[in-house]
């Protein structure tokens, strides 16, 4: 009878799939809004030479909003979980070649996550991105040095200087009638340099410091849990 089950099931899942992949057929062409995102006339707007990040930054700005959102409900439900408060342990001793590689890399993973946001008009990148890349740092550090004493407080007010950032520049553009998170707000400068595209790598730069601060405050709590265990 099992059998018959995982049967019947696996023949009802295949008639519901069936028809979608019988009716699909692959694009052979942008669609009408991608080619208005690649047109000349929305590259000149924009002024970003990474159209990707100009897309998520500016037409789907409240989108990114959203997920920056969950990522910060997503932190203060596991702080609100592990509220316990850890007690400082005696552990064995890293080896002092980790040590030392940790006191080296930790500097340039976290160079490399700040110009990962920082460029994230020009390349690919952006501040999700960089933001993972300087919690990577934390971990290490963590790992690497698992008696040091470093304050919550520190990440949390990391992120929420750069949401509070954030979101005023959004309704900044606004007020000014440009649009929410519109990157015109600031000057668009010259394309395919550093300062270019207008607020677009000053929002991703405070997109990704909270999203570093987001993740290496999750990444603490659970160190935190670790050590009272």
């Amino acid at each position: 009878m099992k059998k018959l089950l995982v049967l019947f099931i696996l023949a009802a899942f295949v008639s519901v799939l069936y028809p979608l992949y019988s009716s699909f057929h692959g694009s052979t062409g942008l669609t009408e809004v991608s080619q208005f995102y690649a047109s000349k006339e929305n590259i000149e707007k924009v002024n970003s030479q990474n159209l990707v990040t100009a897309v998520v930054v500016t037409y789907r700005g409240l989108d990114t909003l959203g997920e920056v959102t969950i990522l910060f409900l997503t932190a203060a439900i596991i702080a609100f979980f592990l509220k316990k408060e850890s007690d400082k342990r005696t552990l064995r001793k890293n080896s002092e070649i980790f040590k030392t590689a940790a006191k080296l890399l930790i500097p340039i993973i976290t160079m490399l996550g700040i110009y990962i946001f920082i460029n994230g008009h020009l390349t690919p990148g952006g501040g999700f991105q960089g933001g993972a890349v300087i919690a990577s740092a934390v971990i290490l550090m963590f790992l690497a040095f698992p008696n040091m004493e470093f304050s919550h407080k520190f990440f949390e007010s990391l992120e929420s200087v750069s949401g509070l950032v954030y979101v005023g520049l959004a309704a900044f553009g606004a007020i000014l009638g440009l649009g929410f998170l519109d990157n015109a707000i600031l000057p668009l400068g010259k394309f395919g340099e550093l300062f270019s595209a207008g607020a677009i790598p000053v929002i991703y730069s405070f997109v990704g410091l909270k999203v570093g601060a987001e993740l290496s405050n999750i990444l603490h709590k659970f160190k935190s849990v670790q050590a009272d265990n």
